[in-house]
């Protein structure tokens, strides 16, 4: 390994969730390690899986912001922003139609809707985006993507041909489907979907019966939205019920897939694709990534993970940070990962330990870099 590649770090965390942002934890990692070794050359990648976070991810790799106003989860004006670079668009669901955009935290499971998520996609069309990212995640709807079609100019008709109104417990009324109105721009245009969810729209793994209890909806209510999905495939797609990833965000994955031809990838290849993260592991004798909490999830294809294979295969060595790490040593060891530090080994105390996630990240960048660590190149 030559000697500017084993002094260039490149600093891939995703968010700390409920503490930092993925900017954020970097940044704190950057600042430790410089106080340690001030001449490193960091390279700071902050990354996303899909859900939140993901449009700032690209924001910090260089794309444009456009800001757009637009409808969150109510139909209520939101002030959201996607990124772009070329024809290529990054729309963030949760950050248009997520919990976090519901009115006072008020949730409303019969009524949520993707529309915003459509609106703000038809926006990148018309600024002439081309290749549509689609982050999946942390959605307060289980419409089936419907609102987001019917943004798109789709019509979706009850038996008296009137148009349903937003809502995933409306798509019960569905008998058609109109799409002659869809926007232009979708014909030449292609969608991927970027999610780490496999689940199908229906049954005891679909949307409803799973994500539903998180977005608010009692048993009665799940069964509202499982019967009404179960009528909205019938009529937009039964085909595409089943695909892996046709449950994610409530099943928005379902009607992009079926209406759009949108296709489902993991999203953390999606980002470390379009991010250049592969090409930035050519300068590199480490790579430093986390989350709030390596566990179980963490090793059924979340962001760390992503960034772990990737920088294997390239031959560079990885180090996770997490907030909690509920993994032994050896599934540590086995997932690639060369070492692995726990901000809850510098501060036991959770909530302490969320308040100073930022002070604590930064020790442990000290830590890394200091000079007899032993377990990693030498910055």
């Amino acid at each position: 390994m030559t000697e500017a590649r084993t002094r260039r770090v490149i600093l891939a965390p995703d968010k700390f969730k409920g503490s930092l942002t993925a900017a954020q934890a970097a940044a704190a990692l950057a600042a430790g390690i410089h106080r340690t070794a001030p001449g490193t050359e960091l390279r700071q990648l902050p990354v996303a899986d899909g859900g939140d976070g993901t449009v700032d991810a690209f924001l910090a790799a260089g794309w444009e912001r456009v800001p757009v106003d637009s409808f969150g989860p109510t139909l209520a004006p939101v002030e959201t922003a996607y990124a772009v670079r070329g024809i290529d668009a990054v729309v963030e669901l949760a950050a248009v139609s997520g919990l976090a955009e519901l009115p006072g935290g008020q949730a409303d499971p019969l009524h949520a809707s993707t529309y915003g998520v459509g609106d703000v996609i038809g926006d990148a069309l018309d600024r002439g985006a081309r290749h549509i990212v689609l982050g999946l995640g942390g959605s307060a709807s289980t419409d089936g993507g419907a609102g987001l079609l019917q943004a798109l100019g789709l019509r979706i008709l009850d038996a008296d041909g009137n148009e349903l109104p937003c809502g995933g417990a409306a798509l019960a009324r569905a008998v058609r489907v109109d799409r002659s109105g869809l926007h232009p721009g979708l014909a030449d245009a292609k969608i991927t979907l970027a999610s780490d969810v496999d689940n199908p729209l229906l049954g005891p793994n679909g949307a409803a019966a799973v994500y539903g209890p998180q977005k608010g909806a009692d048993p009665e209510q799940i069964a509202t939205l499982e019967a009404a999905l179960k009528n909205w495939a019938a009529v937009l797609g039964p085909e595409w019920a089943d695909k892996p990833g046709a449950g994610a965000a409530g099943g928005a994955g379902f009607g992009a897939m079926a209406a759009l031809g949108a296709r489902v990838r993991s999203g953390i290849d999606v980002v470390l694709d379009l991010i250049g993260f592969r090409a930035e592991l050519a300068h590199a004798g480490l790579v430093i990534t986390g989350e709030g909490s390596l566990d179980d999830q963490s090793l059924a294809g979340k962001a760390p993970l992503g960034v772990c294979q990737a920088a294997q295969a390239a031959g560079v060595p990885v180090i996770a940070v997490a907030g909690r790490i509920r993994l032994t040593p050896e599934q540590v060891t086995a997932a690639g990962f060369a070492a692995a530090y726990a901000l809850s080994d510098l501060e036991p105390d959770p909530a302490r330990s969320i308040a100073a996630a930022g002070e604590l990240l930064e020790r442990i960048g000290e830590i890394i870099a200091a000079p007899d660590n032993s377990i990693r190149p030498p910055v």
